[in-house]
């Protein structure tokens, strides 16, 4: 109960422990999960909102207090996973205190989750509606103000303050480092010429050659011993 208003929170559970409708936070990961099981299994033209109350378990009624539309339902299931690669991205730095440990881990990881056959087959069903549903196309590429990339950026922020990178452009240094580790890989495989997340080896291969050219650009002073870290990560 808000002091000022004399009104229940909106997310807050009510006096008998329920939440109002269409706030539960439960619920809501219910149907996400099960929306994300059905398109990923028929894709987003053939998945119904038939189909995915049925694999959520709940009512058409109740899907419908929650979210608009199939598009609607699509959109929020994008940024879910998006956020939770996001915090795992954040996790991963902040726990770094070398910029070489801090990068390969970011690299791999985000290089395997990009990857992953569930983003592949999310980007897949975007860009098969992108001429129909050019609405669904932007909430799937606009990332949110908080994302992978700001949060890498964030990080080199922190390393040219401690004066272990330079960079002037800090988001520019973010997305180069990004599309030298995932970019090559994300391609092959949205197109086909990869049917699978390539092998940790390869993964490993790549992303210590960006950081060998990322530090040849960005570091503000001879890398070698800190190198170690890599080589050992």
């Amino acid at each position: 109960m808000s002091k000022q208003t004399g009104k229940l929170a909106i997310s807050d559970p009510g006096p008998a422990g329920r939440f109002a409708a269409g706030e539960d936070p439960a619920k809501r990961e219910q149907i996400i999960d099960g929306a994300k099981a059905v398109f990923m299994k028929l894709g987003f033209d053939a998945a119904s909102m038939n189909d995915i109350t049925r694999e959520a378990g709940v009512s058409k009624g109740t899907i419908y207090v929650y979210f608009q539309n199939k598009e609607h339902l699509f959109t929020a299931m994008v940024a879910r996973e998006r956020e939770r690669i996001t915090t795992r991205m954040r996790d991963i730095l902040e726990g770094s205190e070398e910029v070489e440990d801090g990068l390969y881990h970011f690299g791999v990881g985000f290089a395997a989750h990009i990857t992953s056959p569930q983003v592949i087959n999310a980007m897949r069903t975007v860009i098969g509606v992108a001429d129909r549903m050019p609405s669904l196309c932007r909430h799937f590429f606009n990332s949110p103000s908080v994302n992978v990339r700001t949060v890498l950026d964030d990080f080199i922020r922190r390393h040219v303050a401690l004066g272990n990178l330079k960079a002037e452009d800090t988001d520019l240094a973010a997305r180069q480092f990004i599309d030298m580790t995932s970019g090559t890989f994300f391609k092959f495989r949205l197109f086909g010429d990869i049917d699978d997340v390539p092998p940790r080896e390869e993964l490993d291969h790549v992303v210590r050659g960006a950081i060998r050219v990322f530090m040849a650009a960005y570091g503000a002073h001879d890398t070698s011993v800190n190198a170690k870290t890599v080589e050992h990560a």
